[in-house]
C-alpha cells in the first residue's frame, strides 16, 4: 500500500451551512479524532485529491495542517442519502510501523454450492497502517453446504490479522432446497432472514 500528503486547513467554523459552503469550493471537510496526546482537529482539504489517492488505495495520510504533520488513516466515510457524494472523512492518527485496529469490508469471492450466508459486511482487524488493505477476501467458490467460514479458513496479506474468535462463524453455505445447512435442519417459517445468494 502506498501513502500520501494531504495539505489541510483548520476549520475555525464548524456545522451544516459552512461545510456546505467548503464543499461548493471543491474542499471536503473532515475531523481527526481526540487521542490521550492530542486533541479533535476539524479539517478541510482538496477533494479531488482525497478522492485520486484512494483510487490509487493509499489509506495512510499524512495530514499537514498549522505547521503539524499527523499520520493518520480513514475509519469512516459518510456519504449522503444516495451514496453518490462524499459529505465528510473521519480520520485518526497512528504511529508508521506500529499495529493499529481498523475496519475494513468483507469481499465474498466465487460462487458456492449453496446459499451464502453472513452477519458481517464489515470484520475489525490488526495491522500496521501501511498494511491496511482495502477489503478482506472471503473465497467461496465451490464449497457445499453445511460448510462454515472460520478465521482460519481466509488467506490474509501479511502483517494482517482478524480480530475475531477462531470458532466465529464469518460465513457459512445452507442446503439450497431446504435453505438450512446440511448438518442442520430446516428453518421454520420465519427464521433463515439474513441469507443471500452468492455474487
Amino acid at each position: 500500500m502506498t501513502d500520501a500528503v494531504l495539505p489541510c486547513a483548520v476549520r475555525t467554523k464548524v456545522g451544516s451551512r459552512d461545510s456546505r459552503v467548503l464543499r461548493a469550493l471543491g474542499r471536503m471537510v473532515a475531523s481527526l479524532q481526540a487521542d490521550a496526546d492530542h486533541p479533535h482537529v476539524n479539517l478541510h482539504f482538496d477533494e479531488a485529491s482525497f478522492h485520486t489517492a484512494r483510487r490509487a488505495h493509499v489509506h495512510l495520510f499524512d495530514l499537514e495542517y498549522d505547521g503539524k504533520k499527523d499520520a493518520a488513516i480513514v475509519t469512516e466515510l459518510q456519504w449522503d442519502a444516495l451514496g453518490d457524494n462524499l459529505l465528510h472523512v473521519e480520520f485518526k492518527r497512528v504511529t508508521r510501523g506500529q499495529k493499529t485496529e481498523s475496519v475494513v469490508p468483507l469481499r465474498f469471492v466465487g460462487t458456492p454450492a449453496g446459499i451464502l450466508t453472513h452477519d458481517l459486511n464489515e470484520i475489525h482487524i490488526r495491522s500496521i497502517p501501511s498494511a491496511l488493505p482495502d477489503s478482506i477476501d472471503v473465497r467461496v467458490e465451490g464449497l457445499e453446504p453445511g460448510t462454515h467460514i472460520r478465521k482460519a479458513d481466509i488467506a490474509l496479506p501479511d502483517g494482517v490479522e482478524l480480530l475475531v474468535e477462531d470458532d466465529y462463524d464469518i460465513a457459512t453455505i445452507s442446503d439450497l432446497k431446504g435453505g438450512g445447512a446440511a448438518d442442520e435442519p430446516a428453518a421454520e417459517d420465519g427464521e433463515g432472514e439474513g441469507e443471500t445468494p452468492a455474487e
